[in-house]
């Protein structure tokens, strides 16, 4: 009676230990990113689809609102702020390098 307990609870660990490491295949963000016009809708859109799994990315100009759904099993979040970045333009908590954001256009340049 004690090992059919014993083995029952085994059981019980296990699946919940694998259940925990399912990722999201349909995640969704927002983040704040920087930037002022369609041009850096357009950098932020096309950085952000860059990373690998990344099924919708829309950004907002007036709120600055990037709106993210994100396969977790083939990227993360962290992957698409450091495309952000390299982009030129900073995100929460990512914070872009002076060459990059230098290279903007300066319609694009947002006060840092």
């Amino acid at each position: 009676m004690k090992n059919i307990f014993l083995g029952i609870m085994l059981v019980f660990v296990m699946l919940c230990t694998q259940a925990q490491d399912k990722k999201n295949k349909n995640a969704k963000y927002t983040i704040e990113v920087k930037g002022n016009c369609e041009q850096c809708k357009r950098r932020i859109e096309v950085a952000s689809y860059k990373v690998k799994g990344v099924k919708s990315a829309i950004w907002d100009v007036d709120t600055h609102q990037l709106s993210l759904i994100l396969n977790e099993e083939k990227g993360s979040l962290s992957d698409v702020k450091k495309a952000i970045t390299h982009a030129g333009h900073d995100a929460v908590e990512a914070k872009t390098t002076d060459e990059n954001y230098n290279k903007l256009p300066e319609c694009c340049k947002y006060e840092r």
